[in-house]
């Protein structure tokens, strides 16, 4: 059964959830996961991971990602998207593309962002957007989130199109209220599309569709290694004989970097055997070990 991980291209008006469950049919895997969220309004790259690359999935989810999102201005929605109703309303200023370069270099670096309402983020066990639903409000805590690029690519009188490269957490549509509210007006998403996750900045997308009339014409697009995810940390190779006392939980001397905590290890033959964490003195301990893998050593 396949392993690995699958690169969505997930289509306007669809869940996370409804676009996971169909992939999950057309590979015949129960285990499987996406990483990161898109609310149905929004498309673009949601990885997918199957099989045994589930064990990967936390570090796909610390990856940045980046965003391409238009916003329009002069209306508030309680969605903060074109899904709720009109809010508030405010005059739009006449605006140059200087000026809002300008407002949106504020935006760079570590900043507090408070999620909305509209979120899937628990409170008391229940979704926020439940409660958002019933008309109830109630406080957030502020998030610690990074903004690294903030692009204008077009401005008109009354929308803008913009860029983001940001850390995990960062809800677009906050980002795109506090914007507006910069400028001196009030706006709302009307268009999100994820354009990657690092570190797949590079790779190709693939439609439902597609994935579809592969999958019954033969076995589909290959799946990407789940040790993909992975490039950022040191590789470090054992021994059969190390390798299989590994896999049994004990602790095995290493040839690891200096300084390294969290390492990719590898059997000698190049198959890839999970995570381990260095414990700095010339020993590795399993942490995350992957029943059945097949990689070359990479990166």
């Amino acid at each position: 059964m396949p392993s690995g991980i699958l690169l969505l291209d997930k289509p306007l008006g669809l869940s996370s959830n409804a676009a996971l469950q169909r992939v999950r049919t057309l590979y015949d895997r129960e285990k499987a996961g996406h990483v990161g969220s898109l609310d149905p309004l929004a498309t673009g790259m949601l990885p997918i991971c199957l099989g045994e690359a589930t064990k990967v999935a936390g570090d796909v989810l610390d990856g940045r990602k980046c965003y391409r999102f238009s916003v329009a201005l002069g209306e508030r929605t309680a969605t903060g998207d074109t899904e709720g109703e009109v809010i508030a309303t405010a005059a739009v200023p006449k605006l140059s593309h200087g000026a809002v370069e300008a407002v949106l270099s504020r935006f760079h670096g570590l900043q507090r962002q408070v999620p909305p309402m509209y979120s899937a983020i628990k409170q008391g066990g229940q979704p926020l957007y439940r409660l958002a639903r019933a008309g109830v409000t109630v406080e957030r805590a502020a998030r610690d989130i990074e903004i690294f690029a903030l692009i204008l690519s077009a401005v008109s009188s009354a929308s803008l199109d913009l860029e983001v490269l940001c850390t995990k957490g960062t809800y677009v549509r906050v980002l795109a209220e506090d914007v507006a509210a910069a400028l001196g007006t009030c706006g709302h998403v009307t268009q999100l599309r994820r354009v990657y996750v690092e570190p797949f900045a590079s790779e190709p997308m693939h439609t439902l569709e597609a994935l579809t009339e592969a999958r019954a014409a033969g076995p589909g697009p290959a799946l990407l290694p789940a040790d993909s995810a992975l490039m950022h940390l040191p590789a470090v190779t054992l021994s059969a004989v190390s390798a299989e006392r590994l896999r049994h939980g004990q602790r095995v001397a290493a040839d690891v970097p200096p300084l390294s905590t969290r390492v990719r290890l590898y059997e000698d033959s190049g198959e890839f055997l999970g995570i381990g964490t260095a414990d700095g003195s010339g020993g590795v301990q399993p942490r995350r070990l992957l029943k059945a893998a097949g990689s070359a050593i990479s990166g």
